[in-house]
């Protein structure tokens, strides 16, 4: 799905609740099929688990298409408000044994809880990037807990969402969601061509920041403007020498320890940080 967060469904239309005993029934293992990425192409479908991501999911307008739960749980205040959210949206409530629920969540303690979500991506041309102070580029990130741990740091400073270039790993796998605590529900996602990307940023304006080992300014000696595009290369190699020609400005984070390099997770959120704190002095309140 592209364009803004939405579910599924766009009419409202009452959803429907039925309890399984069977985690060979086909509901169950189409929820479970969604562990693997092929099926999540297919299907346009994530998982979720978890009271507490499923409830941010709810408060940001995304309702599950299914939600699978403990019977108890749906009698409690937040199961409560998950079932009513899912079924408003015409989706469908599962109610399960620990057992099963064990087998979708695929772990001893699934947290009462999980839910299949419509994926949302945006497209760039949909997206005016001069509204926001900062938007983080990753070039083709390997690991999808670094991307999810990047979507919950872009979510506390307030950036606008992060774009996905080339071969980048999947945000809506489990280990993504899990990492994002939920921020993946409020993150804009694009994936994109570096050369789509390249053009885009060329209409809109602002400033393309990377690091890079090559760099010789200081993170912090550098003055960020709005938009800033903070743009990260992969846990391996870093950023592409034609991707660094093609920034305006390269940062390097001082180390003084024996460490060379830094997580791109950790790397990302110093970065964002330096950005989020200039730009909150310039622009208080």
């Amino acid at each position: 799905m592209t364009g803004p967060a939405m579910t599924r469904h766009s009419a409202v239309s009452e959803g429907s609740i039925r309890r399984i005993a069977s985690p060979a029934n086909p509901a169950v293992k189409a929820v479970r099929a969604l562990h693997q990425k092929k099926n999540r192409s297919a299907t346009g479908l994530f998982l979720a688990e978890g009271l507490r991501i499923l409830t941010e999911a709810v408060d940001q307008g995304h309702a599950p298409q299914t939600l699978v739960l403990l019977p108890d749980m749906r009698e409690a205040p937040m199961g409560a408000r998950l079932a009513a959210a899912t079924l408003a949206a015409g989706g469908e409530v599962i109610e399960v044994s620990e057992a099963v629920l064990a087998k979708i969540a695929r772990k001893d303690n699934p947290q009462g809880a999980v839910g299949a979500f419509p994926q949302v991506w945006w497209n760039l041309e949909d997206l005016d990037a001069r509204a926001a102070f900062c938007w983080v580029v990753l070039e083709a990130p390997r690991d999808p807990g670094n991307v999810g741990t990047v979507l919950r740091t872009a979510d506390a400073v307030g950036a606008a969402g992060v774009i996905l270039l080339d071969s980048a790993c999947d945000p809506y796998s489990l280990e993504g969601v899990r990492a994002s605590m939920g921020s993946v529900f409020g993150q804009r996602l694009v994936r994109t061509t570096f050369d789509a990307f390249a053009a885009w940023r060329a209409r809109q304006g602002g400033q393309l920041v990377g690091t890079s080992l090559n760099a010789t300014a200081d993170y912090q000696g550098v003055a960020y403007s709005r938009p800033t595009f903070l743009f990260m290369g992969n846990e391996q190699s870093g950023l592409p020498a034609a991707y660094e020609r093609a920034c305006d400005t390269l940062v390097r984070l001082p180390m003084r320890g024996r460490a060379d390099s830094l997580n791109l997770a950790v790397a990302t959120s110093v970065m964002l940080y330096e950005i989020y704190n200039q730009d909150r002095r310039a622009w208080p309140g």
